[in-house]
């Protein structure tokens, strides 16, 4: 089940109308075997398995921890803790690629373990560090590993902003409720109007990188750039919007990512609750132990800490190019960062309009080219489509083919004008809505102009949608 399928149309309504009937003390029964019910549906035991085994070391390790003050005993039960949550990961995640000479092609293998064992290890590390009280209830603790909003994809959620709203009781509220639900469409509609759209130009250039050069490659690599980020941030809105009826605010993962003006401020906006984590829990505690090293030690926990987030992601190689690219791109900054600056102030651009346009335009490209590793089916079609970027005199010469062609070819990608019509234009739509939403607030029109713009959004979906029951891109995370 899936937020984009039928049955959690029907499931999400029948959810809510039980945990609104039900008393307040027993609310969290309600979402608990909500969320474990919905897990089921993927029809993986061993997900579940883990799950339940992830829930009860961390809850054991993180109440021993709060009755230890041996310093010895703590750092053991905490290390304990972790360990053996990674190793359930390890074993979830990578197991079947190593055991089987054909891996698995179900991207359900894995789906929401990594997310849910982040939590538990963010759990018990603030419990050793004492910025965080132990739950002493089971069924609490349990669900704020499971709570099915956030459990497949995220926001990776700290213990102190989730579990007091899970505690906290429930009153309808209408504006909550109107919001959250909008909200909800707003990611189904950048899941199936937008990235799904853009995914059939993405596959059709990453699934044959013989057959494309030049223009079309440069087309694919963008696309892909902007399918993962509406694919990832429609879900986020969609499980936030989720939350949001249950009267539980997630944290937002996306702020507008590609207006970034550098690799560190992209890591700033792009799946802030994950980028977030490895800053904390892993980059934070590598730079202290390296602190002596000056700009190298910083320079090496920015490049361990991103080749970690690039294994997270998968047991490929492409996965470790694509981390290594990004823990390089920071490193480097660290460097060139200070002269850049003073270069810009010496030049009086450092606040020009200009200057910030060729930064975003530079931020964006590097990601994007990070991303043909990631998408890439090998590092073999990563090198070959790179190789092809730049090959714009290839067989299909444009003086031999009608300017027709040439546009259905290397343009459209052979999906026609009226599908690259409608993408461009949801594109700008969504831009034009991104730009606007700050200064303009939707609930201040009266109310025949906000359903204007509610059945406008529904009519989007159902006449523009791809519904090809294509799943989340970082459901394989």
């Amino acid at each position: 089940m899936t937020f984009n399928s039928l049955s959690y149309f029907i499931f999400l309504p029948l959810v809510f109308l039980v945990f609104y009937v039900t008393k307040d003390r027993s609310r969290w029964v309600v979402l608990l075997a909500a969320s474990y019910g919905f897990y089921a549906t993927f029809k993986a035991p061993e997900l579940l398995l883990a799950l339940v085994l992830v829930t009860v070391i961390s809850f054991t390790c993180g109440t021993q921890l709060s009755r230890t003050t041996n310093e010895s005993r703590r750092k053991l039960i905490l290390w304990m803790g972790i360990t053996l949550c990674i190793l359930i990961l390890a074993v979830i995640k990578y197991l079947p690629l190593l055991v089987n000479t054909q891996p698995s092609t179900s991207i359900f293998v894995s789906i929401g373990v990594s997310y849910f064992t982040f939590q538990a290890i963010s759990y018990l590390a603030d419990i050793f560090l004492e910025i965080q009280d132990p739950e002493h209830h089971l069924g609490y603790h349990a669900l704020y590993l499971a709570f099915f909003p956030k459990l497949l994809q995220g926001p990776i959620e700290r213990a102190h902003a989730l579990l007091p709203q899970l505690k906290q009781p429930y009153r309808f509220d209408y504006d909550s409720m109107r919001y959250g639900i909008l909200l909800f469409t707003w990611g189904l509609f950048k899941k199936v109007v937008v990235a799904d759209r853009l995914a059939l130009y993405t596959n059709t250039v990453y699934s044959d990188v013989h057959s494309y050069h030049g223009l079309a490659v440069i087309i694919g690599t963008y696309a892909y750039a902007l399918q993962i980020y509406f694919d990832f941030a429609g879900y986020t809105d969609m499980a936030r919007g989720t939350a949001k009826m249950f009267g539980i605010n997630l944290s937002e993962n996306f702020n507008k990512p590609y207006l970034s003006t550098s690799v560190a401020d992209f890591w700033r906006r792009w799946h802030i609750s994950f980028s977030s984590w490895i800053l904390d829990y892993i980059f934070k505690p590598l730079q202290m132990a390296w602190r002596d090293r000056g700009h190298f030690g910083t320079s090496l926990a920015l490049i361990v800490t991103f080749l970690v987030s690039g294994i997270w992601h998968g047991a490929s190689l492409g996965f470790i190019i694509w981390g290594g690219l990004h823990g390089a791109y920071l490193a480097s900054s660290t460097y060139y960062r200070p002269y850049q600056r003073r270069l810009h102030k010496w030049l009086k651009i450092d606040k020009s309009g200009l200057l910030r346009a060729w930064q975003v335009f530079v931020t964006f490209n590097l990601v994007s080219f990070a991303w043909i590793f990631f998408r890439a089916k090998s590092v073999s079609d990563a090198c070959d489509l790179i190789r092809n970027i730049m090959d714009f005199d290839n067989s299909h010469n444009i003086q031999q083919i009608t300017f027709g062609k040439y546009l259905k070819d290397n343009i459209f990608l052979g999906h026609g004008y009226h599908n690259f019509i409608v993408t461009v234009s949801v594109l700008t739509i969504i831009l034009t809505v991104n730009l606007l939403k700050s200064r303009c607030n939707i609930y201040k029109y009266n109310l025949a102009v906000r359903w204007s713009i509610y059945y406008i959004l529904v009519i989007s979906i159902v006449l523009f949608g791809v519904f090809k029951g294509d799943s989340f891109v970082y459901f394989k995370f």
